[in-house]
């Protein structure tokens, strides 16, 4: 049987996150780590049942809602080149099939005219905001396993993708990544972005809200972890 989150999971993962500089609901991200690790586990069904939970509670303001539906939307893209393109692919047509017409984008969010050069510009201050003092290391280590994987990593990547913030901004993008990374079990990219949510603005009772929030969806949706979750680091 497909897994279906009940209004008693939503309300748990809900409550998790601290509300207080994240009082209205388009600023509390627990629904796009929930989003995440839902299609990340592989249950794209689950992702509309939590858009319709959470737009139940927005207002009636339309803007409100279509903000919601992009944050969704851009949140599931994101997490694609984390957790797998079939997921999240999976995830966006769930999603496209409960969403109403006006609340659906029929262009692109981000300028297909940018240059790959601008793209690698952007990509590589994203890097380094987000790395902090490791980002050369890791870029070490991604050019040195295959040097395509870093161009990749800078401009795909830090550039196309993640360093579009008109939706999310970097700390909401941090916490996509925190998501796909822990319901995809992958400790060494978990540990990397746990730290870099902290460089991109999150607070220590934040980010480990945000590792809770992931680890009990992604746990509801079937996810076991070969040796656990790291922890997020107190300093």
């Amino acid at each position: 049987m497909a897994f279906q989150p009940s209004g008693t999971l939503l309300t748990r993962l809900k409550s998790i996150y601290p509300t207080g500089r994240s009082s209205t609901l388009t600023h509390n991200p627990w629904y796009i780590v929930s989003a995440v690790a839902f299609s990340a586990s592989n249950e794209p069904q689950a992702v509309p049942e939590l858009f319709k939970y959470v737009l139940a509670e927005a207002g009636e303001e339309h803007e409100e809602k279509l903000l919601l539906a992009r944050k969704f939307r851009d949140a599931l893209f994101k997490a694609g080149l984390t957790s797998g393109y079939p997921k999240a692919i999976n995830s966006l047509v769930a999603l496209h099939e409960v969403m109403a017409p006006e609340l659906r984008d029929t262009k692109m969010m981000r300028d297909a005219s940018t240059s790959i050069e601008d793209h690698s510009r952007c990509g590589r201050a994203f890097f380094q905001e987000t790395y902090g003092d490791t980002a050369d290391s890791v870029q070490t280590l991604l050019d040195t396993v295959y040097p395509d994987m870093g161009f990749f990593s800078n401009t795909i990547g830090y550039g196309l993708t993640y360093g579009f913030t008109n939706v999310l901004s970097p700390l909401e993008t941090s916490y996509v990544l925190v998501a796909s990374l822990i319901a995809s079990d992958t400790p060494r990219q978990i540990n990397w972005h746990l730290d870099g949510a902290r460089r991109n603005g999150a607070t220590l009772e934040e980010v480990k809200a945000v590792r809770q929030i992931a680890i009990e969806a992604a746990s509801a949706a079937g996810v076991k972890w070969k040796d656990g979750v790291p922890e997020v680091k107190e300093s």
